[in-house]
């Protein structure tokens, strides 16, 4: 079973068990799936719905910093929710350990010296490690690699 169908599985179950905050939560990730169909005019594929659940959750923990700073806790633990449904959605990710390591692995095949190659090192890592590494951490492991 893909994951799109996965998700639309988890639609039809938190209907039945009327479990609205996920069941909006749900609806808003297949709404931003469907978005990305018909402006590109694809089919998503697995990759394409990580691409996307990445995008909402990082949408997330930038609001709940905002609220948190505003003091607007009730929306922050809205958000948190919304949160903890989209992760169910992606992969296992790598280790803070395993991300160094591919990022150096990587930086030598390159022969990159200096923060002048964090292009090229990062066009690199996005297509090895794209939706199985957080790429927060990823570009400060980049950084890193590069700088010492």
């Amino acid at each position: 079973m893909s994951l799109k169908e996965q998700i639309t599985e988890d639609m039809k179950n938190a209907m039945r068990a009327k479990d609205s905050e996920r069941l909006g939560t749900i609806r808003l990730l297949l709404a931003a799936m469907k978005q990305k169909e018909v402006d590109e005019r694809v089919e998503l594929d697995d990759a394409m719905v990580v691409a996307i659940v990445d995008k909402l959750i990082k949408q997330r923990k930038d609001s709940i910093t905002a609220f948190e700073l505003a003091a607007r806790q009730d929306l922050a633990d809205k958000e948190k929710a919304e949160l903890l449904v989209l992760q169910a959605y992606l992969p296992v990710r790598m280790s803070a350990e395993e991300v160094t390591a591919a990022v150096q692995a990587i930086v030598a095949s390159l022969d990159a010296k200096g923060p002048g190659d964090m292009g090229k090192v990062m066009g690199a890592v996005k297509t090895q490690l794209a939706g199985k590494a957080d790429m927060g951490l990823v570009s400060a492991a980049v950084k890193a690699a590069l700088a010492g």
